[in-house]
């Protein structure tokens, strides 16, 4: 009686052992890794003024390409970037048509449901950027417009707070964080509500950065990491693998000076690569 479901179960075991195993293999043997990339999450992830991929998460994940080519022993290691946005980055993933997916993407429970992620890159907290001659601070938003990017996490963010505070702010969602930019710099809406470093890099990108502001008050917590398809945990032990390795490296003060505005890593990301550059 106890045969037959004993049998199945193995079965079932080798069966999902194969599967998870799938990336691996077929970046084996196809010689090539998708690699997903934001082109609007600067200073993560974006285009820079040539149209290449640029920023501290994919800088991070040519790294870990490197790592994987090593582990795989592969003399070369095709990468194919393939740009996404904010509304179909997770369904690439889930679809097949990328690897690992490298932006600006909060680690949750919920999304944790659907897809894997790396050991963590960064962390930051969502945050407000404002005119110089506007509203001071976050409360001073009572009645204001506050614009914000559709479809994130910091969106649910800005109306979970709002409702809470009860400021009876209007909410504007954006296309794009460029969008929000140039909407804050003519007067359209009163702050645009992003990442604190996201927030930074749209500050450098300001024809004026003179006249804006950003908040250094952190109103969430927001810890970011590489996403890949779930229940691959050969591939994900891959990839941390990398991310150790690198987190032990001087290279990684090199990446994150060079997308930073040559600014070194912050006590907090300082300790999380302390704490995430596990030995072999």
């Amino acid at each position: 009686m106890l045969g037959r479901p004993i049998v199945g179960l193995a079965c079932a075991f080798l069966m999902t052992t194969g599967a998870n195993a799938g990336t691996l293999d077929t970046i084996r043997k196809s010689g090539e890794i998708r690699i997903g990339y934001r082109i609007d999450a600067a200073p993560f992830s974006y285009r820079d003024a040539k149209g290449a991929a640029s920023g501290y998460s994919v800088d991070l994940c040519a790294l870990v390409v490197g790592g994987l080519r090593r582990r795989l022993k592969l003399d070369t290691l095709t990468v194919k970037l393939v740009p996404v946005s904010t509304g179909d980055r997770f369904a690439a993933i889930q679809e097949g048509r990328i690897d690992l997916l490298c932006g600006a993407t909060t680690v949750t429970l919920s999304r944790r449901a659907n897809v894997d992620f790396s050991q963590l890159i960064y962390f930051s907290g969502a945050s407000v950027m404002m005119r110089a001659d506007g509203p001071k601070d976050f409360a001073s938003l009572r009645g204001k417009s506050i614009g914000v990017r559709g479809a994130t996490t910091t969106e649910r963010l800005l109306r979970a707070t709002l409702a809470k505070s009860k400021l009876g702010a209007s909410i504007v969602t954006m296309k794009d964080h460029l969008d929000g930019l140039k909407q804050l710099e003519g007067g359209k809406i009163d702050a645009y509500f992003a990442d604190h470093a996201l927030l930074v890099g749209l500050l450098n990108k300001s024809a004026a950065p003179g006249k804006l502001k950003v908040a250094n008050r952190l109103l969430s917590r927001e810890p970011y990491a590489l996403a890949m398809r779930r229940g691959d945990p050969d591939f994900r032990l891959a990839v941390d693998w990398s991310l150790a390795r690198i987190y032990r490296s001087p290279a990684i003060v090199t990446i994150y000076k060079r997308n930073f505005s040559g600014r070194k890593p912050s006590k907090t990301i300082a300790t999380l690569y302390l704490f995430n550059g596990l030995p072999d």
